[in-house]
């Protein structure tokens, strides 16, 4: 499903239209994002948490010419679904 599929499903469920939906979906993406810049989780009640985790430097070895390379520590974002989620799709999705 892509982006203006999501919005014409959802709009189509609220009963608002698609401008006033799009318009709340990018608000709510802004409002996780500005979250995730502060490093505070972002739960999702129902659904899961997505959260910001630091990865550490490591080395890395190149496998074609076996060159160790040092990868620099970075931010990554996580997402932890809750076990009715996980229930869920070991279902098949299927309820």
């Amino acid at each position: 499903m892509n982006n203006k599929e999501f919005i014409a499903a959802l709009a189509n469920k609220t009963g608002r239209t698609q401008d006033e939906t799009e318009k709340l979906v990018k608000t709510a993406l802004q409002a996780m994002g500005d979250n995730f810049e502060s490093g505070e989780p972002f739960l999702v009640s129902g659904f899961g948490a997505f959260e910001v985790k630091k990865r550490m430097e490591r080395i890395m070895v190149n496998p074609g010419t076996g060159q160790r390379m040092l990868v620099p520590p970075k931010l990554v974002l996580g997402f932890r679904a809750t076990q009715s989620v996980k229930e869920k799709l070991k279902k098949g999705g299927a309820e």
